[in-house]
């Protein structure tokens, strides 16, 4: 099953180490918030915190952490592919009040690394945002990642995910973890609303334990469909309601198609009944729908991020919008 094979060894114990620090960090929060008022240096309570994140996914879920103490913007819109995303002029003007920046890492946004250089350029080293520094969000921290094999890009090879698949939003159980990590940064930026932040996350996670039960359900009839999707997006969905993805259609990640690819998917797809093809809107049309015209299968459109398709307008309706769209699709006769 595509996206789910099991990770080596020390990959494992790095990862499974990740989350143990993670978990005893948010064990400490509530400590963390008392200290943070006991310490705090001049607040930030007579303006809102500006807060830059790379993509919709995590500008969403800093929104519902921070609630009305911040300003979020994103950079790469929905409607293209954030791994190849070429920052614009006005990426700069955007990150130059920004307080707090959050990223998804594991190589899939490096082109930020290259704009914040740029903005450290412009605006003095004092004032830039790094990595490292209390500030700047890597989300991906304390993720069990999956897909770990170490490939790197070369030339023609695309955006290769060569430190391990980099969807991972796409679990909605791991919001958990997103939200631990930028509530730790909006705590420790601004420590006078640190408990404000943590009540937000709280009951933004009340509310996304509830809507799990109600996707799972609704997904089960789905679960042993054998499906393709264009891109290897969705193996952090895959794992958490246990679908089944044999195989996608780029033989690497950003590569299209060759006719001999395409010739021995349409075998996989016979032999194995494939009757779903899963695409997202910014991905290209042609391959999906010939494999669908000479396999009858159907193709379902999903959101692989916030914004993407016009049901998606923050993290939680964009798998009601995901799941409505696979369990909408009926088994073959």
């Amino acid at each position: 099953m595509t996206g789910t094979r099991p990770r080596e060894a020390p990959a494992t114990t790095l990862f499974l180490s990740r989350e143990h620090d993670f978990h005893a960090m948010m064990m400490r929060v509530p400590t963390l918030v008392v200290l943070a008022f006991a310490f705090a240096g001049p607040g930030l309570a007579g303006g809102r915190l500006n807060i830059v994140a790379t993509t919709t996914d995590l500008a969403s879920l800093a929104q519902a952490v921070g609630g009305e103490r911040v300003t979020v913007t994103s950079l790469a819109p929905p409607n293209l592919d954030p791994e190849e995303y070429q920052p614009k002029p006005q990426d700069m003007s955007r990150l130059k009040d920004a307080q707090v920046v959050v990223r998804v890492g594991l190589d899939f946004d490096a082109w930020f690394d290259r704009l914040l250089t740029q903005a450290a350029l412009a605006q003095g080293i004092a004032r830039a945002i790094r990595r490292g520094q209390s500030s700047h969000v890597d989300a991906s921290f304390a993720i069990a990642v999956l897909d770990v094999r170490g490939a790197s890009a070369g030339v023609s090879d695309g955006h290769a995910h060569g430190s391990g698949n980099p969807h991972y939003w796409l679990d909605p159980k791991n919001a958990e973890i997103i939200t631990g990590n930028i509530l730790e940064t909006l705590a420790h930026v601004d420590p006078q609303n640190a408990a404000f932040y943590e009540g937000n996350r709280r009951e933004f996670l009340a509310r996304l334990d509830a809507k799990l039960r109600e996707w799972e359900e609704k997904m089960r009839p789905v679960q042993s469909r054998p499906m393709i999707a264009y891109h290897n997006s969705w193996a952090y969905l895959a794992r958490r309601f246990r679908l089944n993805f044999l195989d996608v259609i780029e033989p690497k990640p950003g590569v299209a198609p060759s006719p001999a690819r395409l010739g021995a998917l349409l075998r996989t797809m016979r032999e194995n009944r494939v009757h779903v093809i899963v695409r997202e809107p910014h991905e290209p049309e042609r391959d999906v729908l010939f494999l669908a015209a000479k396999t009858g299968a159907a193709v379902a459109v999903l959101a692989g991020s916030v914004g993407a398709l016009p049901g998606a307008v923050d993290y939680l309706s964009l798998f009601d919008a995901d799941v409505a769209a696979l369990s909408a699709i009926k088994s073959p006769p």
